[in-house]
């Protein structure tokens, strides 16, 4: 690390997939890295209970926090479809049993909602997302632990709004990704900010060209980062900072572009 960026690193979460903890670990524990700890894939049926209590202990024996990505391919928590409904909420039950043992900051989830799909029957992909959701939030809730739902694919705030008035619930706020908006919404950043500002209470910040979800590092695509973090500062909005980087070096590359913005210096 060539400039010493201790003090933006120990005030973020950098994703880190599960599956590939172990070849990180030399990195996590030079660096100081708070990892964001990503549950998708096999993950959760591979690995042992044994596994995750050693995952944990390492970060607890280190002093390191962690936040928890639950699981997003292939996963429909809102299906119409029962089977796979029960195979959705199988698999988010036992990601929300990792709680216990890890004590994260959060756990992200995805809506798995697509306009051009569920649009057609908004009603029913609500109720059945809230009855997923509730029974999930008495988990997170018991641990004092926010959920927090990210737009993905969503074309604009409007269906988060409404799922987390219906949810109504003080461990249930919403994070706002960076690059997926760029990538595949149509409403610009500052409608998302009026509509899911005072819900807002994550970040997964990572840049793109507008085209397709590249996770460059900050400021190498079009994302406008200074709007969003003077528009944080002014509505005194303070969320969790994550990063989403394909590789060390994009990493070093967003830690280098956060000090830069001087994101931490209204906290």
């Amino acid at each position: 690390m060539k400039t010493d960026l201790s003090h933006i690193i120990s005030r973020c979460f950098v994703n880190i997939p599960f599956a590939d903890f172990a070849r990180y670990e030399d990195f996590v524990s030079r660096y100081r890295i708070n990892p964001e700890i990503g549950l998708d894939g096999d993950i959760l049926y591979t690995a042992t209970r044994k596994d995750f209590l050693a995952r944990a202990r390492f970060l607890r024996e280190r002093d390191l926090q962690c936040t928890l990505h639950a699981p997003f391919h292939d996963m429909l928590p809102g299906a119409a479809d029962r089977v796979i409904l029960a195979a959705t909420r199988k698999k988010l039950k036992r990601c929300f049993d990792l709680i216990k043992i890890f004590k994260p900051r959060s756990i992200v989830c995805h809506l798995g909602y697509l306009d051009c799909v569920h649009g057609y029957d908004l009603e029913r992909w609500l109720a059945t997302s809230l009855e997923t959701w509730r029974h999930l939030l008495i988990v997170a809730a018991e641990q004092e632990v926010e959920v927090m739902f990210e737009n993905t694919y969503e074309q604009g705030p409007a269906v988060h709004r409404v799922l987390l008035d219906a949810l109504d619930s003080p461990f249930a706020g919403f994070c706002l990704d960076t690059g997926h908006i760029l990538a595949f919404a149509g409403t610009p950043l500052h409608e998302w900010l009026e509509i899911l500002g005072d819900r807002l209470r994550q970040l997964h910040l990572h840049d793109n060209h507008g085209g397709r979800d590249e996770h460059l590092p900050l400021g190498k695509g079009d994302f406008d980062f200074p709007g969003l973090f003077s528009s944080l500062a002014a509505r005194a909005i303070r969320p969790i900072i994550t990063l989403e980087p394909r590789s060390e070096e994009d990493l070093w590359e967003s830690l280098i572009a956060l000090d830069r913005f001087s994101i931490f210096d209204h906290k």
